[in-house]
C-alpha cells in the first residue's frame, strides 16, 4: 500500500506532508459532462430556477474554493484563480474548469471540485424537466507546474 500517498505502509491514513517541498505556480484542469435531452438542453436557460449556467457557474467557483472542507486528506491552498466554463451543446453541458495556486502542492482536486459541483449544480437545475440526465467524463485534463 506504500504507492498510494495517503496511506502509510501499514494501512492508516495519513495527510501527506509538503513542508520541505518548494512553493511553485501550478495549474489543474478538469472537465465533466452533463448529458441530458435535446429539449432539456434547449430550455436550460429558461427554468424557474433561474440563469442555471451561471449558477453552476458559481457553485464551481464557491466549491474550488472549499475542496479542503469536502475532501479529508486536501490541504487547504490559497487558490489565486478559479475558471469554470460551461457551454450547452446539442444534448449536454460540458463544464471545463481550471485552478491556479501558487504552493507547495497542486491543485487537481480543486479543479476536480470545481468541474464536478458545477455539473451537480446544473443536474439540480434541470432535474425537475429531465429524469434521465446523467454526469459523466469527469476527469483530469491536465496539471502543470512551475509555469
Amino acid at each position: 500500500m506504500s504507492e498510494l500517498s495517503h496511506i502509510t505502509e501499514s494501512g492508516d491514513v495519513r495527510m501527506v506532508g509538503i513542508g520541505a517541498k518548494p512553493v511553485s505556480r501550478r495549474r489543474a484542469r478538469a472537465t465533466a459532462t452533463v448529458r441530458m435531452a435535446a429539449e432539456t438542453a434547449r430550455r436550460l436557460r429558461a427554468l424557474p430556477k433561474g440563469d442555471a449556467l451561471v449558477t453552476a457557474q458559481i457553485a464551481g467557483v464557491m466549491a474550488a474554493k472549499r475542496t479542503s472542507e469536502l475532501i479529508p486528506l486536501c490541504h487547504p491552498l490559497p487558490l489565486t484563480a478559479v475558471d469554470v466554463r460551461l457551454s450547452i451543446g446539442d444534448e449536454g453541458v460540458e463544464i471545463d474548469a481550471t485552478a491556479e495556486t501558487t504552493a507547495q502542492t497542486g491543485v487537481e482536486m480543486e479543479a476536480l471540485v470545481a468541474a464536478s459541483v458545477a455539473a451537480l449544480t446544473v443536474y439540480d437545475m434541470a432535474k425537475a424537466i429531465d429524469k434521465e440526465m446523467e454526469i459523466t467524463s469527469v476527469r483530469l485534463v491536465s496539471k502543470e507546474k512551475d509555469l
